[in-house]
């Protein structure tokens, strides 16, 4: 499901945008899998995602973390933890959401942590 994700379109994701903000977002993801550096990434880059316009809000966090050489690293072996999600959709309620969500003095988000998001409206 979340290759689907990769396949919006800029046609798909203009017309989500010009859709009401009232109206459920059936592109938006109902969880986040995210770990500590894709956390501060994604709420240093808050200001500018929040301002953007529409009524739902593409993330895409795959410029975030450690730096990688020519060849992309495998994935280090973690016990039970998915893999973290580094493109995805939010609404705009879901966007702020997850800031307050992540912003909790005690979220542990290493190795992973799945943040729902299906009550954030």
């Amino acid at each position: 499901m979340k290759h689907v994700r990769h396949l919006v379109t800029g046609a798909a994701m203009l017309s989500l945008a010009a859709t009401s903000v009232h109206a459920q977002c059936g592109l938006c993801d109902t969880q986040v899998v995210i770990n500590s550096d894709l956390a501060s990434c994604f709420l240093s880059e808050f200001p500018q995602l929040a301002a953007r316009d529409g009524a739902a809000v593409a993330v895409d966090l795959s410029n975030c973390g450690t730096s990688r050489g020519v060849v992309e690293a495998l994935p280090e072996p973690t016990l039970g933890a998915e893999a973290p999600d580094t493109e995805f959709m939010l609404s705009r309620a879901q966007l702020n959401c997850l800031k307050e969500k992540l912003e909790a003095p005690d979220i542990v988000l290493d190795p992973t942590a799945t943040i729902e998001l299906k009550d954030c409206g």
